[in-house]
């Protein structure tokens, strides 16, 4: 059979490590792997009649093709947000390409389809698997919040990458005795900040799910920065953290799946701050830092277990699926899932939204990131 695999989305570090697992497995058990470029665009934008549109659109993967793919992190096969069933036309209008993508795949001999993405990729993976394409998905999302697993390619790395800079911020924190804004990336989830927060011991973090009062950020902080022998302190805040009574600063057009750019938050945050403290302010927005370079020892492991259980299931002849972590085991559940429920932070258990920080009370009997 032939297997088409895309990456659709902000890129994540353990994306070509599943790339490379699906295909080294696929070939082995005989069948051959079809690499889609660019995401969704590459099935948008292929014309099956025309060789060079293929070639510019697909790539065939070997396994030499992919030999060393998983030392370096990003994707292979380049990514986009591009949403077939919102496609807007030189005269401005929308139209649903959807019937277009699903004719390319058949053109194409594609037999089975794995992509690799967040909410917005794998709302278009549900729609193929409606149309009647073979479709089995890989979650991945720095923010760890695709419905229906407990843990997407990229989250452990966010994590480590944000815990590494923060202690590498502390130096000139301390240094100049000033109140530090890290902002992290975080839409609507704000485990990013949470759990970073939480293991690197950050004074306060916001988080998306509870919009914040900023005079009483700046009194906590104030007192932080007294308590502190080194005289600073530091708090995270996701992106899509919110000021009370405020909206989500973002800016932009909307891309193709109704989202506007996100940042900015932390930079208003950190001006409201030193007007209310007067003290002098450090902001920090790490953005793509989270996202690049190579992948930690977990998210090799779970993106090489996922891309080999994605790869059986193709080959079984099995479709509708999402590959999964559920209470520590590695299992699939149906793709509908995804489309059933949001994941969010568990405030009630896991944050004190008077103090502005983790709440983790009690770790025993809990998943092994807390929720």
């Amino acid at each position: 059979m032939k297997i088409g695999i895309l990456t659709g989305g902000g890129d994540v570090p353990g994306l070509n490590a599943a790339i490379k697992a699906v295909v080294m497995h696929a070939t082995s058990e005989g069948h051959e792997v079809l690499g889609i470029r660019r995401g969704w665009g590459g099935l948008l934008y292929a014309d099956p009649g025309d060789a060079e549109s293929v070639a510019h659109n697909t790539v065939r993967l070997k396994p030499n093709t992919v030999r060393t793919i998983d030392r370096t992190g990003g994707t292979f096969l380049h990514t986009s947000r591009t949403n077939p069933a919102k496609v807007v036309g030189p005269d401005g209008t929308t139209r649903d390409l959807t019937a277009r993508v699903v004719d390319v795949v058949g053109a194409l001999g594609i037999d089975a389809l794995i992509p690799i993405g967040g909410d917005d990729t794998l709302s278009f993976a549900l729609r193929m698997h409606r149309e009647g394409v073979p479709v089995i998905a890989i979650p991945k999302t720095m923010d760890n919040d695709v419905y229906g697993t407990d843990y997407c390619i990229g989250f452990s790395t966010a994590v480590t990458r944000t815990v590494h800079f923060v202690h590498q911020l502390r130096t000139s924190a301390g240094s100049h005795e000033r109140l530090t804004v890290v902002e992290v990336f975080g839409r609507y989830s704000g485990e990013t900040s949470l759990v970073s927060a939480y293991l690197a011991g950050v004074d306060r973090a916001l988080i998306s799910e509870v919009p914040f009062d900023i005079d009483r950020l700046a009194a906590l902080l104030t007192r932080d920065k007294a308590d502190n022998p080194s005289g600073y302190a530091m708090v995270t805040i996701s992106e899509g953290a919110t000021l009370a009574g405020g909206d989500r600063v973002e800016g932009g057009p909307e891309d193709a799946y109704g989202h506007r750019k996100l940042g900015g938050i932390g930079q208003l945050t950190s001006a409201l701050l030193k007007e209310r403290t007067g003290s002098d302010m450090i902001h920090q927005q790490l953005g793509y830092l989270m996202r690049s370079g190579s992948p930690d020892s977990l998210d090799l492991m779970v993106a090489t277990n996922y891309a080999v259980i994605a790869a059986d299931l193709a080959i079984a002849g099995t479709s509708g699926r999402l590959v999964a972590l559920r209470d520590g085991n590695y299992t699939n559940v149906p793709l509908e899932i995804t489309g059933e429920g949001s994941r969010r932070v568990d405030v009630e258990a896991l944050y004190d939204v008077e103090a502005y920080r983790p709440k983790v009370r009690h770790v025993d009997g809990k998943p092994m990131f807390l929720y």
